[in-house]
């Protein structure tokens, strides 16, 4: 039976036997909602992980043209492009075109309706979402902030210059993020203490960090910011830099490259290498460390390192979760040419996970974990409130909190922990507190429920119920190690979960959060 394709706004009231709505599309009130596809969280992500190969494909087609170092979608970021999401949506119509039940798809994303009407099976009964105007619109917004981008990053170059000139050379260094956690005493988000344990080690701070973070963090003399070493004239024509991909006939192509393009993404990422390229050839570090996830800016970081034969080191952020498809060498242009030359695991289940990946075994060893020293102190008591930890998707999140006010209302407690790098800024309501505190420092909760972040594996590790939040429309990473199964849930049936929940299975601490050595670091320092 074939699937029917319409807009929200004019949705047919008969003539098919199931219906959803696709692509962030508003639900249309006329629809009975006894008719709506059941369990369409959990369909999208299976349809998601089926999809991996075609986008691992694409992305390597996509990564020859030389602009693709600018974007998200040709490294197969599924944290970050819903490229993957669109071949997921676009997997789940051909299933039910070839299925027995007629079912109508409500589709407002021009770029995806117009997509899907090419598929076998699928007819459109309404018009096609309007395209002209949005891309006009998309592509002002992208030249005005990659503009705006430029100018701001050639007033950091210069306001930078003098700090960053007097960065050493010759010395191990790592590359980090500004991370609100990282201090000026050595202290960092990601490295841990190995500042203090290795006096001779110097910080560099990536381009998201702001001129007042780097100067705070530069005041020991072992920060230093990329910002001082890139050229304001380079900064000025930025405005002039986008992703220009190939296959771009394709409307799932053509759709990545316009919303990837509406923001300064390609300015920023373009500044990046720049500022990486003058750097190096200034500095030439004897090694370069760096929280790695494999995105575009690191993969041309390992080739600028290589061509002055300078050793690259990544460590792994956070876990490697998977639907992480970034890791996987398999979307590199060049292969595993743009690994780095050694990478270092927080636990052995993760190095697995990246060979299952494609990783090479003999670049791979457990570092252990410099940020997670233990898993959280925190108790078990049903009694407690219900701690809910927000990833970085403000979307994901606006749907936890949506899902959390009936159940508040009707009594529940809530914790409410957002996260670090993107604060949601959630006032108090009924049953709903936020909280600054981390889940290892609040005493007892009854349950942990959580999505993309960390929290809740370390949840796991601390042997509390642990649920994990199924949005509609987004496919989230799953942090939990290959084999390990907890409860989850979608926004309908929270209440129902949270009731019947139970202790998460055990696992193994040390596989997952391996104790760190700092002799050993020191050692791979030295490499």
């Amino acid at each position: 039976m074939p699937v029917l394709l319409c807009r929200s706004a004019r949705p047919p009231k008969a003539g098919f036997d199931r219906w959803c709505a696709i692509a962030g599309a508003p639900e249309p009130s006329c629809l009975h909602p006894a008719l709506k596809i059941k369990g369409l969280a959990k369909l999208l992500e299976t349809a998601f992980d089926a999809s991996v190969e075609e986008w691992w494909n694409i992305a390597q087609a996509l990564g020859q043209e030389p602009s693709s170092v600018l974007a998200q979608t040709p490294s197969s970021a599924a944290n970050i492009s819903d490229f993957g999401l669109m071949l997921a949506w676009t997997r789940l119509a051909d299933e039910w075109a070839s299925g027995k039940d007629t079912v109508l798809l409500v589709c407002d994303d021009p770029w995806l309706f117009r997509h899907l009407t090419g598929r076998h099976g699928v007819a459109d009964i309404s018009s096609k979402p309007p395209l002209f105007w949005k891309e006009v619109k998309l592509k002002l917004r992208g030249f005005a902030a990659r503009l705006a981008a430029g100018q701001r990053f050639a007033g950091w170059a210069r306001q930078l210059a003098e700090q960053s000139q007097a960065c050493p050379k010759d010395r191990p260094t790592i590359l980090v993020y500004a991370h609100p956690a990282s201090t000026a005493e050595g202290n960092d988000a990601y490295f841990g203490s190995l500042m203090k344990e290795m006096p001779e080690l110097v910080r560099m701070i990536h381009v998201d960090g702001q001129p007042d973070s780097a100067q705070h963090l530069g005041k020991n003399g072992q920060s230093f910011s990329l910002h001082g070493f890139g050229k304001p004239d380079f900064a000025r024509g930025l405005w002039k830099t986008r992703w220009r991909p190939v296959m771009s006939s394709n409307w799932l192509i053509r759709r990545a490259a316009m919303i990837e393009g509406a923001t300064a993404q390609a300015a920023a990422i373009a500044w990046q290498i720049h500022c990486t390229e003058i750097w190096l050839e200034h500095a030439q570090p004897k090694i370069v460390a760096w929280p790695w996830e494999n995105h575009s800016w690191e993969r041309a970081l390992v080739r600028a390192a290589k061509l002055r034969r300078i050793p690259t080191l990544g460590y792994q952020h956070a876990t490697v979760g998977w639907r992480e498809w970034n890791y996987a060498p398999h979307s590199n242009p060049d292969g595993l040419q743009s690994l780095p030359d050694r990478i270092l695991t927080v636990g052995s289940s993760d190095l697995s996970r990246l060979m299952r990946y494609g990783c090479p075994r003999h670049i791979l060893a457990v570092g252990g974990a410099l940020r997670f020293a233990k898993p959280p102190a925190t108790k078990y008591d049903p009694t407690a409130p219900v701690f809910v930890a927000l990833p970085f998707d403000s979307d994901i999140a606006g749907q936890m909190i949506d899902a959390l006010r009936p159940l508040a209302e009707a009594g529940r407690h809530f914790l409410v922990k957002d996260h670090p790098m993107t604060p949601f800024h959630l006032q108090p309501e009924k049953g709903i507190e936020p909280t600054e505190k981390r889940l290892g420092e609040i005493i007892a909760v009854s349950a942990v429920l959580y999505c993309l972040t960390t929290v809740g594996l370390e949840a796991v590790l601390a042997d509390l119920p642990t649920l994990r939040f199924l949005p509609q429309g987004k496919v989230p990473v799953d942090v939990m190690p290959d084999g390990v199964a907890i409860a989850e849930t979608d926004a309908a049936a929270l209440g129902a979960a949270l009731d019947k929940l139970t202790l998460p299975p055990a696992i193994d601490a040390a596989s997952v959060f391996a104790p760190a050595d700092t002799a050993f670091w020191q050692e791979a320092f030295r490499a």
